[in-house]
């Protein structure tokens, strides 16, 4: 095969990933998903699974179930009755079923304490090929440079391995929540303190923020007051799953930066979610990376 059919194949293969992102609601019958990337029914299952190295109705599956356990994580609104429902289940007892079977705890206990571990056993799989083959690397010119104000921020700093970034999140909500500053009302900011890939898990340390000119009272979350120094910033949009956003902001740093011209503050870049999965698709998230330059 020539660079060029495999192209042509693999961009096939993307327009699948992408319609099931946005179709994940609807019932995702494999003759149709075959008919998307214009592939035989006959074949499409193990043309997926060679490539993939996950079966395709198990790839679906993974993926309700992923913002399944995202909603029960995370939004405590939304009951597991509902979550059954979006997830595709007529019966909340069927999905418990296939929701334990995968990740060894059944939806309320999830929503109580989670399993990273399990969790992290769900979602590798999914990253890997969204990583590999969903990334469309920025171009140069999608780089902007603004000048930012300060902006105070209440601030969670999670110290400790990635894996349980998930345990920060929901001491973060539980804030927002009993002080009601929701992202629709207070920007949400991540502080990138250390790069987890070359950080000990023990040290790897992440800010959690929202926005907020409110003064910060003693709570046993642990939530502080703290500020964004304002400045030049380099900004690039990212849209996509979180599985690629790493990529974009590597190409921030080995590519924009050296060709830039500029040097950087000293101050850890930022992220500001615009868009949340699961409120949105996976593929509809959006994240607004910012790299801190010197005037």
């Amino acid at each position: 095969m020539n660079a060029a059919h495999r192209d042509r194949y693999l961009a096939r293969m993307r327009k699948l990933l992408d319609h099931i992102d946005a179709q994940l609601d609807a019932s995702l019958d494999v003759s149709d998903l075959a008919a998307v990337a214009a592939f035989s029914p006959f074949h499409c299952q193990r043309q997926f699974s060679a490539l993939f190295g996950l079966g395709l109705r198990d790839y679906v599956q993974r993926l309700r179930l992923l913002r399944a356990g995202r909603r029960l994580a995370f939004r405590a609104d939304a009951s597991v009755t509902d979550i059954a429902y979006d997830s595709g289940y007529e019966h909340a007892e069927s999905f418990s079923r296939a929701f334990r079977r995968v990740l060894g705890q059944s939806p309320s206990a999830f929503r109580e304490r989670p399993d990273w571990d399990a969790w992290l056993d769900l979602v590798e799989p999914l990253h890997r090929i969204r990583s590999q083959h969903m990334h469309t690397p920025p171009e140069l010119a999608d780089v902007r440079i603004l000048t930012l104000p300060d902006t105070r921020i209440a601030l969670l700093d999670h110290v400790g391995p990635q894996e349980r970034l998930g345990d920060s999140i929901r001491r973060f909500i539980a804030w927002r929540r009993a002080n009601r500053l929701p992202p629709s009302l207070s920007a949400t900011y991540n502080l990138l303190y250390d790069d987890p890939d070359d950080t000990p898990p023990a040290e790897f340390r992440f800010g959690l923020a929202a926005a907020t000119d409110r003064e910060i009272e003693a709570n046993a979350e642990g939530v502080v007051a703290g500020r964004i120094p304002g400045g030049r910033c380099a900004v690039l949009r990212h849209v996509g799953s979180e599985a690629t956003l790493g990529p974009t902001i590597r190409f921030l740093f080995a590519e924009w930066l050296p060709s830039s011209g500029e040097a950087l503050r000293d101050c850890p870049p930022f992220l500001q979610r615009v868009a949340f999965f699961p409120d949105v698709p996976e593929h509809q998230a959006v994240t607004d990376i910012f790299l801190p330059l010197e005037s």
